[in-house]
């Protein structure tokens, strides 16, 4: 990354509804924007969420949220020829994997950025895989890690980065898991802390409706990376096109942050605060504790990684690999424990009858809990 230059990263995500032409015309869009780097995301349903996770309300009328996720599944085609399309308008190709077996597709791919979404921090199966796989390659060509960090407490940051520590090639995300989130509760003096405590770039991924007011003060409180979402509408039916940036919207954010970026951060600061003003401005720059934002406390324990039970199971069962899942929990199934545990379930018998889909508690199984 250039040492002086804030990489941008335009976030598709899944706004190209499965097709091609729409996510070669968001890519163009991102690219005449400005972005350095274009963003996907590789969706299994089954990597993510059971199948009794709830239902979401869409303008076509009430889905449950694992059929929604179906939809959005791709082959890996699909990314092979948008790895490419993004290298021919002279970007850089991110995509984030939600499990083992989109981990180990996106990969073999070889893109120029792996990004890990906040609630995958928590994933140890599957950060302990891409270590694995990382270090099968030699030093110089490993590729980059990106780690988000919202709707996670500081010791949940720790343990990630423990697992990730053979990694050389990594950078940390702050993040708000909520959608929107509100530009007053991010927090910005984090992104300097997490710096200085992990000596590791760090930046932000911004989900406020507002085009540059966190992306400009993630510059002045030491960011080098922004991560924002893109859309060709708000309007269309992406799950994330609601807090999604427009192209001209994009560009002006772009347009900004290349401003900013070149200034000393005093004199950063001293211009954010006559264009955004200064009460605004320090309430978003923040205390630089950690702490869960309050958009995003209910959604701690749910929206991130817990071990699931994948069908109902009798007392008295041994559990095997194929019987649990590192899932989030969403909408209405409880919270199990947390996925580093995962190995250590495996092979103990059960207490008591399971229904399919539910939280995996220590109460579950026979014997003492670890």
């Amino acid at each position: 990354m250039n040492d002086t230059r804030v990489l941008i990263i335009a976030e598709i995500g899944t706004s190209h509804g499965g097709s091609i032409d729409k996510a070669k015309r968001l890519a163009d869009a991102a690219a005449q924007a400005g972005a350095d780097c274009i963003k996907f995301q590789w969706v299994y349903a089954d990597e993510i969420l059971h199948p009794n996770t709830g239902y979401v309300n869409l303008p076509g009328g009430k889905i449950r949220l694992y059929d929604r996720f179906k939809e959005l599944e791709m082959p890996p085609s699909f990314f092979e020829t948008m790895r490419d399309y993004v290298r021919s308008l002279g970007k850089s190709f991110m995509c984030s994997p939600f499990g083992i077996r989109s981990a180990e597709e996106l990969f073999a791919l070889k893109p120029d950025y792996i990004k890990i979404a906040s609630p995958e921090l928590n994933h140890f199966p599957m950060l302990k895989k891409l270590c694995t796989l990382e270090s099968a390659l030699p030093e110089t060509g490993r590729i980059p890690l990106v780690l988000s960090s919202g709707v996670s407490q500081m010791s949940d940051i720790k343990k990630a980065l423990e697992v990730l520590k053979p990694l050389k090639k990594l950078f940390l995300l702050h993040c708000i898991t909520s959608y929107p989130a509100p530009p007053e509760e991010y927090n910005l003096s984090l992104i300097n802390l997490y710096t200085k405590e992990f000596g590791i770039d760090s930046g932000v991924s911004d989900h406020s409706l507002d085009p540059c007011i966190v992306p400009v003060l993630s510059v002045a409180s030491g960011g080098r990376l922004i991560e924002k979402h893109i859309t060709l509408s708000r309007k269309t039916g992406g799950l994330d096109d609601p807090v999604a940036l427009d192209p001209d919207l994009f560009s002006d954010m772009v347009q900004s942050v290349r401003r900013y970026e070149k200034m000393p951060i005093e004199k950063a600061l001293e211009e954010a605060y006559k264009e955004f003003g200064e009460e605004l401005c320090k309430k978003v720059i923040g205390n630089g504790v950690k702490e869960l934002a309050p958009s995003e406390k209910a959604n701690y324990g749910r929206t991130n990684r817990s071990i699931h039970f994948m069908q109902g199971m009798k007392k008295g069962d041994t559990v095997r690999e194929q019987d649990i899942g590192v899932l989030r929990t969403e909408k209405e199934l409880s919270v199990g424990i947390s996925p580093e545990y995962y190995e250590a379930v495996i092979g103990r018998k059960l207490a008591r009858d399971i229904k399919a889909g539910s939280g995996l508690q220590w109460e579950d199984l026979a014997g003492a809990a670890l």
